[in-house]
């Protein structure tokens, strides 16, 4: 009687700590989806910033080169991002680092844990942390004149465009321009 009893026991306990794992990957989940949204945004806000350069003749490489400050909406997407996958943004950090630049988020879900034999779990809410970076892709060939014209080179593929005019060739999409990934 008293081995079917711990065997019980036992078998509570491995749901509590199922339910803790379950709640702590969706928590994880909502991070790297709230991290990945802001590294989006931000890769968005620099192709914009990049056509804006090219298009008023003003300096494009350091758009491409990543080396802009960005993201003043990556935050916002993150909140929508982590609240559509059942959890809040309790933080959200962003910056140029010499690899790119780094949205970190950390979230909460807005459920919790649950009931179980272990006390306090009903009020419990999973966290997690993800890091998102955006990494340039391309590189500027040497000798190249702001002045006089557009060219770079992405994954070997090499595009030019005249100073101030898009029109006049295929401008690449932003995912052969920019990297966005987890990092840690």
């Amino acid at each position: 009687m008293w081995l079917a009893g711990a065997a019980l026991f036992v078998s509570f306990a491995f749901f509590a700590f199922a339910q803790a794992a379950v709640a702590r990957g969706g928590a994880q989940s909502a991070a790297d989806a709230a991290a990945l949204a802001a590294g989006q945004e931000a890769r968005s806000d620099l192709v914009e910033g990049l056509i804006r350069a090219i298009e008023g003749e003003e300096s494009w490489s350091a758009w491409l080169l990543g080396e802009q400050l960005v993201g003043q909406s990556s935050e916002a997407a993150a909140e929508v991002l982590a609240n559509e996958n059942s959890a809040k943004l309790d933080g959200f950090e962003s910056g140029v680092r010499a690899r790119g630049m780094e949205f970190r988020v950390a979230v909460s879900t807005s459920y919790t844990v649950g009931e179980s034999l272990i006390p306090g779990t009903e009020s419990m809410h999973a966290e997690a942390e993800a890091t998102a970076l955006v990494s340039p892709l391309c590189t500027v060939p040497e000798g190249v004149d702001e002045g006089e014209g557009v060219e770079f080179v992405c994954d070997g593929e090499e595009f030019s465009f005249s100073v101030g005019d898009l029109n006049g060739g295929q401008f690449p999409d932003d995912s052969l321009l920019f990297s966005v990934h987890l990092v840690e």
